[in-house]
Parts: C-alpha cells; structure tokens; sequence
C-alpha cells in the first residue's frame, strides 16, 4: 500500500493550524467566542447527524432539501465532502481493525488513526461504488467534488460579519477544535473507554468523548448496531444529536429514525 503523505494536498489543512495563532493579532470578544461556539455545534450536529447517520449508515429519512442544506453546512466544516466522508466511513465499518481499516488505532497506531490515513496519497481517492446510494444526486456530487466552496464561504462570511476577529475565531479556531474533537472517535474511541459489547474489534463507549461529540462517544453502541439514529442506548448514556433529531422529527423535518432493537441492547 501507498501509505505517502501528500504534502501539496496538506497545506490547507496545516494552514488551518497555523492562522489560529492570530488570535494574539485579533485579540477576543464575547461575540467572537459565541460565534465560534454556535458554529462548533451547528457544524459538528451537521457531521454526527448528517455526514455520520444519516449518509454514512442511512439511520433515517428526510427531504431532498434538508439532505442538501446539512450537507453544506458539514461541507463547511472543512472535512471534505460527504461522498468521500461516507464511503470511507461505511469501509471502516466492514473492515474494522484489520490491515483493510484506512485508520485502526491498533494497527497503525493514535497518530495514523487521527490524522495520518487522510494525509495519506491513496486515501483521497474513495470507491464510489460505496456510494452508489448518494452519487445520483449531482448537487451532492458536485458539493463532494468541489469541497471547499463552503468552507470558503463560510470564512467570507465571517469576515463580512465581524471582521478578522469572527474569521479567526469562528472558522480557522472553531474548525480545528472540530478536526481534531471528530478525529478522536477514530483515534481514542478504539483505545480507551469500556466495551460494553463484544462486537469483534476495539470501539469502546467514552462519556467525555459522547459530551465533547454531541454523542458519538457511544461508540462501542455505534458498532454493535451501526444503523440506529441514537447511538446511546441508554437513558443516562447523553446523546445530543439524537435529542436534536428527535425535535426535529416532531417538526415532520426529519422521519423513520432507526430505533434499537430492545435485543440489541440487552446482548452481549
């Protein structure tokens, strides 16, 4: 395997890293840290919700146009499109901790599983035969092919609202934290926590990374039954994005949100 990283391709992503240390040129504000938290949520409820459930393992139903309108805004979370998102997603779970995984902790190791697999050459191509479901609609296609159209739009966006203090607080501060808070389901949800199911690879449960992901440290759960639209099973395992679904369902905005099965949850 090509395991090269391609550096030209990682630019923008160590750039990202770099312009945050403008925060000592821009200084901060109430407004700025409020912008950069309401877009951390929006951003990481589009990923978890939309790039991970909904296109990833297709936990639940909506319109065509809330398809496209969660799509942009996880699009704008800077971590490329959703074809690509998902392709490799729905891989990972078909080869969970073996030499075919793009980003098994134990394999490879925290820092392959964190950043190194999408650094790497071979992965920024995906199998679309993965996504055969997604690619017959072209507004999806051409939001994956050209991925940074949101992003970029975002931080003009930012920058026409509140200046160089919202872009440096809103985009390039706000979407690091994303990264690397989004990065450690792959990293640490495989190497720390409890495995309350014996589901064949490493995905362990986190509470912190569950709060820190708006639910997606239930990631043993998420393993034992990939297609469910909650991801913690249990009344006391927090799961914001399910809470967030459920409204909008009662909305009629989103429907059919996958349930577990009482058996599911009460086997080994």
């Amino acid at each position: 395997m090509d395991d090269s990283v391609d550096w030209i391709r990682l630019i923008p992503f160590l750039g990202m890293h770099a312009l945050c240390l403008l925060v000592f040129v821009v200084g901060v504000s109430p407004g700025a840290l409020l912008v950069a938290l309401g877009l951390y949520l929006l951003r990481m409820f589009a990923l978890t919700a939309f790039y991970h459930r909904y296109f990833a393992h297709r936990a639940f139903t909506t319109s065509r146009a809330m398809q496209l309108v969660f799509a942009v805004i996880g699009s704008a979370a800077a971590q490329r499109g959703p074809l690509w998102w998902a392709a490799h997603h729905r891989r990972h779970h078909r080869h969970s901790d073996t030499e075919e995984d793009a980003h098994s902790p134990l394999l490879r190791g925290f820092w392959w599983s964190h950043v190194g697999w999408f650094a790497c050459s071979r992965n920024f191509r995906y199998d679309r035969a993965e996504v055969r479901d997604l690619t017959r609609y072209p507004e999806l296609v051409f939001l994956d092919r050209f991925s940074v159209v949101a992003p970029l739009a975002l931080a003009l966006a930012l920058y026409l609202l509140g200046g160089a203090q919202y872009l440096v607080w809103g985009f390039f501060v706000g979407t690091v934290l994303l990264y690397h808070v989004t990065f450690l389901v792959n990293s640490l949800a495989h190497r720390f926590g409890r495995q309350t199911y014996a589901t064949g690879d490493s995905s362990r449960n986190s509470f912190l990374l569950a709060i820190l992901t708006m639910g997606e440290g239930w990631h043993n759960n998420h393993h034992r039954y990939p297609g469910a639209a909650r991801q913690g099973f249990r009344w006391w395992e927090v799961d914001l994005t399910y809470y967030i679904l459920l409204a909008l369902e009662k909305l009629r905005l989103v429907r059919d949100l996958r349930p577990v099965p009482a058996s599911v949850v009460e086997g080994p």
